[in-house]
Protein backbone atom coordinates (compact mmCIF):
# COMPACT_ATOMS: atom_id res chain seq x y z
CA UNK A 1 0.00 0.00 0.00
CA UNK A 2 1.24 3.49 -0.87
CA UNK A 3 0.47 6.23 1.64
CA UNK A 4 0.84 9.97 1.15
CA UNK A 5 0.40 13.04 3.30
CA UNK A 6 0.06 16.68 2.44
CA UNK A 7 -0.30 18.51 5.73
CA UNK A 8 1.06 21.93 6.69
CA UNK A 9 4.68 21.82 5.51
CA UNK A 10 4.81 18.01 5.55
CA UNK A 11 4.68 16.20 2.23
CA UNK A 12 5.73 12.58 2.41
CA UNK A 13 5.15 9.15 0.95
CA UNK A 14 4.10 7.71 4.31
CA UNK A 15 1.83 8.84 7.11
CA UNK A 16 3.28 10.25 10.29
CA UNK A 17 2.42 8.85 13.66
CA UNK A 18 -0.92 10.24 14.74
CA UNK A 19 0.84 12.15 17.52
CA UNK A 20 2.64 14.35 15.00
CA UNK A 21 -0.67 15.77 13.78
CA UNK A 22 -2.45 16.10 17.14
CA UNK A 23 -1.21 19.67 17.69
CA UNK A 24 -3.19 20.90 14.68
CA UNK A 25 -6.45 19.72 16.26
CA UNK A 26 -5.91 19.81 20.03
CA UNK A 27 -4.18 23.18 20.45
CA UNK A 28 -5.75 25.89 22.61
CA UNK A 29 -8.74 27.65 21.03
CA UNK A 30 -7.63 29.89 18.17
CA UNK A 31 -4.31 28.11 17.68
CA UNK A 32 -5.58 24.96 15.98
CA UNK A 33 -4.70 24.13 12.39
CA UNK A 34 -2.17 25.94 10.26
CA UNK A 35 -2.82 28.62 7.72
CA UNK A 36 0.84 29.17 6.82
CA UNK A 37 1.40 30.06 3.22
CA UNK A 38 -2.27 30.90 2.66
CA UNK A 39 -3.39 27.27 2.69
CA UNK A 40 -6.13 25.79 4.86
CA UNK A 41 -6.54 22.44 3.08
CA UNK A 42 -4.65 19.23 3.82
CA UNK A 43 -5.02 15.53 3.13
CA UNK A 44 -4.02 11.93 3.62
CA UNK A 45 -4.31 9.31 0.87
CA UNK A 46 -3.63 5.64 0.29
CA UNK A 47 -3.53 3.43 -2.81
CA UNK A 48 -3.74 -0.35 -2.92
CA UNK A 49 -5.86 -1.06 0.15
CA UNK A 50 -7.21 -4.53 0.91
CA UNK A 51 -4.46 -6.29 -1.00
CA UNK A 52 -5.09 -4.49 -4.29
CA UNK A 53 -1.63 -2.90 -4.52
CA UNK A 54 -0.55 -5.44 -7.15
CA UNK A 55 -3.43 -4.49 -9.49
CA UNK A 56 -3.52 -1.77 -12.14
CA UNK A 57 -4.20 1.59 -10.48
CA UNK A 58 -7.76 1.77 -11.84
CA UNK A 59 -8.49 -1.63 -10.24
CA UNK A 60 -7.05 -0.75 -6.83
CA UNK A 61 -8.88 0.53 -3.77
CA UNK A 62 -7.79 4.12 -3.10
CA UNK A 63 -8.90 6.54 -0.40
CA UNK A 64 -8.45 10.22 0.36
CA UNK A 65 -9.24 12.06 3.56
CA UNK A 66 -9.33 15.74 2.65
CA UNK A 67 -9.59 18.42 5.31
CA UNK A 68 -10.19 22.15 5.31
CA UNK A 69 -9.78 24.07 8.54
CA UNK A 70 -11.69 27.15 9.59
CA UNK A 71 -10.78 29.07 12.76
CA UNK A 72 -14.40 29.51 13.83
CA UNK A 73 -16.07 26.32 12.59
CA UNK A 74 -13.48 23.55 12.87
CA UNK A 75 -12.71 21.11 10.07
CA UNK A 76 -14.60 20.12 6.93
CA UNK A 77 -13.81 16.46 6.27
CA UNK A 78 -14.32 14.64 2.99
CA UNK A 79 -13.61 10.92 2.60
CA UNK A 80 -13.40 9.60 -0.98
CA UNK A 81 -13.08 5.92 -1.75
CA UNK A 82 -12.56 4.41 -5.18
CA UNK A 83 -13.09 0.64 -5.14
CA UNK A 84 -11.56 -0.55 -8.37
CA UNK A 85 -12.64 -4.12 -7.65
CA UNK A 86 -16.25 -3.10 -8.33
CA UNK A 87 -15.55 0.20 -10.17
CA UNK A 88 -17.45 2.34 -7.66
CA UNK A 89 -16.69 5.69 -6.05
CA UNK A 90 -18.21 6.77 -2.75
CA UNK A 91 -17.85 10.16 -1.08
CA UNK A 92 -18.70 10.90 2.53
CA UNK A 93 -18.69 14.18 4.48
CA UNK A 94 -18.45 14.82 8.19
CA UNK A 95 -21.96 15.41 9.47
CA UNK A 96 -22.85 17.95 12.12
CA UNK A 97 -25.84 20.25 11.59
CA UNK A 98 -27.78 19.54 8.41
CA UNK A 99 -30.05 22.53 9.09
CA UNK A 100 -27.05 24.73 8.16
CA UNK A 101 -26.30 23.13 4.78
CA UNK A 102 -27.43 26.30 2.99
CA UNK A 103 -24.91 28.48 4.86
CA UNK A 104 -21.43 28.75 3.35
CA UNK A 105 -17.93 29.91 4.13
CA UNK A 106 -15.14 30.04 1.60
CA UNK A 107 -11.86 28.23 1.95
CA UNK A 108 -8.69 30.24 1.42
CA UNK A 109 -8.82 28.91 -2.17
CA UNK A 110 -12.30 30.41 -2.64
CA UNK A 111 -14.23 27.12 -2.52
CA UNK A 112 -17.68 27.47 -0.91
CA UNK A 113 -18.06 24.94 1.92
CA UNK A 114 -21.28 24.16 3.77
CA UNK A 115 -21.21 25.25 7.41
CA UNK A 116 -23.33 22.21 8.32
CA UNK A 117 -20.46 19.85 7.45
CA UNK A 118 -17.76 21.32 9.73
CA UNK A 119 -16.89 19.41 12.89
CA UNK A 120 -15.05 20.86 15.90
CA UNK A 121 -11.27 20.40 15.85
CA UNK A 122 -11.19 17.70 18.59
CA UNK A 123 -13.90 15.70 16.78
CA UNK A 124 -12.00 15.96 13.50
CA UNK A 125 -8.91 14.72 15.33
CA UNK A 126 -10.75 11.54 16.31
CA UNK A 127 -11.49 10.86 12.64
CA UNK A 128 -7.96 11.61 11.42
CA UNK A 129 -6.38 9.50 14.14
CA UNK A 130 -8.70 6.58 13.36
CA UNK A 131 -8.03 6.93 9.61
CA UNK A 132 -4.29 6.63 10.26
CA UNK A 133 -4.61 3.78 12.76
CA UNK A 134 -6.90 1.70 10.50
CA UNK A 135 -4.86 2.24 7.33
CA UNK A 136 -7.43 4.36 5.57
CA UNK A 137 -10.78 2.90 6.58
CA UNK A 138 -13.74 5.23 6.92
CA UNK A 139 -13.56 6.37 10.56
CA UNK A 140 -16.48 5.20 12.67
CA UNK A 141 -15.83 7.56 15.60
CA UNK A 142 -17.75 10.44 13.98
CA UNK A 143 -20.93 10.73 11.94
CA UNK A 144 -20.71 10.79 8.15
CA UNK A 145 -23.21 11.43 5.40
CA UNK A 146 -22.91 10.11 1.84
CA UNK A 147 -22.77 12.72 -0.91
CA UNK A 148 -25.74 10.98 -2.53
CA UNK A 149 -27.82 11.78 0.60
CA UNK A 150 -27.14 15.53 0.42
CA UNK A 151 -29.21 17.99 -1.61
CA UNK A 152 -27.50 19.39 -4.72
CA UNK A 153 -27.45 22.91 -3.27
CA UNK A 154 -24.96 21.69 -0.66
CA UNK A 155 -22.28 22.07 -3.34
CA UNK A 156 -22.77 25.35 -5.19
CA UNK A 157 -20.57 26.15 -8.14
CA UNK A 158 -17.45 28.04 -7.02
Amino acid sequence: MKKRIYFDSKRASDWPSSGELARFFLAPKGHEWSYAGGNDSWGLSAEGLYGTDNLARHDQVTVNLDMTGNRDLGVYLQYDEWDGRIQRKQIFYSKVDLSRLGEFVRSLHGTPLSVGLFVPFPVAWKAVKEFIETDGKLPTGIEWIASSDLPPETFPDP
